[in-house]
């Protein structure tokens, strides 16, 4: 076939056939040389990916080569309580929203009394607020803490100490004859400091008085 003339203008259709074939092949190669290696994987131009070093990177193969930017993590909600960051994931994940107190979790907006003197709020900044009863001293020397209830109670009513020595308890009210001599009473609500600490009884005795 060396050495063959053809007239001009015209190619034997095998000879055409070849020539398109080895256009195509080219062009094949020199697409193949406009690919991006990353990950031990190879991408072709105008793919994306992320890094499996930096899973925040992303990339996308261009022509010039692998152009890449990393993601900024946006901040998490104040009331966030429960923290996931996955291995596969770029930022961490907020899986649950609310308060903690005391080792427990409330929803927001919810109301709970972890004791009884205490009656607190789950707030939208995920802190729990809590107001706490102010008890008034009772009015008696033995008050008792009854369960479901904030504040003790004189379960006998009111009463106090005779004397100093605290072995003797006598009732509120009406003056008491703690012996044939001595008569007490202990300080009620008409009194100035009405049992601000004040426990004992105030005691008269009769002059000249002989027990």
């Amino acid at each position: 076939m060396v050495g063959m003339n053809y007239p001009m203008g015209i190619i034997p259709t095998w000879l055409a056939l070849l020539v398109h074939v080895q256009c195509c092949m080219a062009f094949s190669v020199a697409g193949h040389e406009n690919t991006c290696e990353a990950n031990g994987s190879v991408y072709y131009v105008g793919e994306w990916y992320f890094l499996d070093s930096d899973h925040c990177t992303q990339c996308e193969c261009t022509a010039e080569g692998s152009a890449c930017a990393r993601t900024e993590c946006t901040s998490l909600p104040s009331a966030c309580i429960h923290v996931s960051h996955y291995p596969t994931d770029c930022c961490p994940r907020c899986e649950k929203i609310g308060c903690e107190y005391r080792g427990e979790v409330y929803d927001l907006g919810e109301q709970f009394q972890p004791s009884e003197c205490e009656q607190c709020t789950c707030e939208d900044d995920g802190i729990a607020r809590c107001l706490v009863a102010d008890c008034a001293p009772p009015p008696c020397v033995n008050p008792v803490y009854q369960k479901g209830k904030c504040c003790p109670e004189c379960k006998d009513g009111p009463n106090c100490y005779v004397d100093s020595s605290r072995t003797q308890v006598i009732p509120g009210g009406e003056p008491v004859w703690v012996n044939s001599c001595t008569k007490c009473r202990c300080h009620d609500g008409q009194d100035a400091g009405y049992w601000e600490g004040n426990r004992l009884a105030t005691c008269t005795r009769v002059k000249n008085c002989q027990t």
